[in-house]
């Protein structure tokens, strides 16, 4: 692979959010299911994706910086070609496809290799270099490489853990049920699902990235929402519907409630590492009609003798 600072078109300097806006000009334009026709395209967005997985791990950016793994993620030394995919087993390989049904599914480089596996290999074994009575023990042969994926998830789905139906890279779909406790940036490992090698299939490793929503927003293990209200539900009390996750659910709103109420729906947040699940709170908002006439003239000469701001010293 070609440096992956040029392959992004950023500086060696860019920041991580200059790396990210990159790579997402790029996937938009280069993505298989806008180029079926353009293989060309597809090779070129498997790069991009490599790219971008080396330059967003720390870790990795940093050794390659220093020169210690090339843009493939494998070792740059001991001597100089670092091996990637050379026969030994440890390359690291792009994924070629692997996108979920609804593109949310992205294919990302593959772990690198590991050195001792290169030396097993030069060598016969991990313990000399070929000496010894009847020569060295040989280990075992080295598995096929990991392969990263990072996975979409829609708010609504994440808090209620829907299967997940997704393409890896060797054409196979599976449905992956997402764990109790999901978070942004946790990941899974799919055993036997990576590249192939000698002594088996790699792993696929699966990182998770839970979507905003467009009125949910996510509080540790509780989801809240603002509900609008009339000045009638509020004053007089009313059964309201509210959204939730798992659907819409009937609220009671008391007599008498204020906007910054907060109500809670028992049951109907994220799921906790244990199993059960955190709650929805609803915060009442009073939304009143502008310019209404018919509401000035039922105030007309009625007034609010509290002092309501007492509480903020003034």
């Amino acid at each position: 692979m070609a440096d992956p600072y040029s392959t992004l078109g950023v500086p060696r300097s860019a920041s991580e959010k200059d790396i990210k806006s990159a790579y997402r000009k790029l996937a938009k334009e280069l993505h298989p299911d806008k180029n079926k026709d353009n293989p060309k395209a597809t090779e070129r967005f498997s790069e991009v994706t490599r790219a971008y997985d080396l330059l967003t791990d720390k870790d990795k950016r940093a050794r390659f910086d220093r020169g210690e793994i090339d843009a493939d993620g494998n070792p740059a030394g001991p001597f100089g070609g670092g091996f990637g995919g050379g026969g030994f087993g440890g390359g690291s390989r792009g994924n070629q496809g692997g996108f979920r049904h609804d593109g949310g599914f992205e294919g990302g480089a593959a772990e690198g290799i590991d050195i001792g596996d290169i030396f097993e290999g030069l060598f016969g074994g991990r313990g000399g270099m070929g000496g010894g009575p009847g020569g060295a023990r040989r280990g075992p042969p080295p598995k096929g490489a990991n392969v990263s994926y990072r996975l979409k998830v829609s708010f609504e789905d994440a808090a209620t853990r829907a299967n997940q139906r997704i393409t890896l890279s060797d054409g196979k779909t599976i449905d992956l049920k997402l764990p109790a406790g999901v978070e942004s940036g946790q990941q899974m490992r799919l055993g036997g699902k990576g590249e192939a090698g000698p002594g088996g299939s790699g792993d696929a490793i699966v990182t998770i990235e839970i979507g905003t929503h467009a009125f949910y927003e996510r509080d540790g293990d509780n989801i809240r929402l603002d509900l609008p209200v009339s000045l009638a539900e509020a004053v007089y009390g009313a059964k309201v519907k509210v959204p939730t996750v798992d659907g819409a659910v009937m609220l009671t709103v008391a007599p008498g409630s204020s906007s910054g109420r907060t109500l809670r729906l028992k049951d109907r947040g994220f799921s906790r590492k244990d199993g059960t699940r955190g709650d929805q709170l609803v915060t009442l908002q009073i939304d009143l009609p502008a310019e209404d006439a018919d509401l000035k003239a039922r105030l007309d000469g009625w007034q609010d003798m509290r002092n309501l701001r007492s509480k903020l010293g003034v």
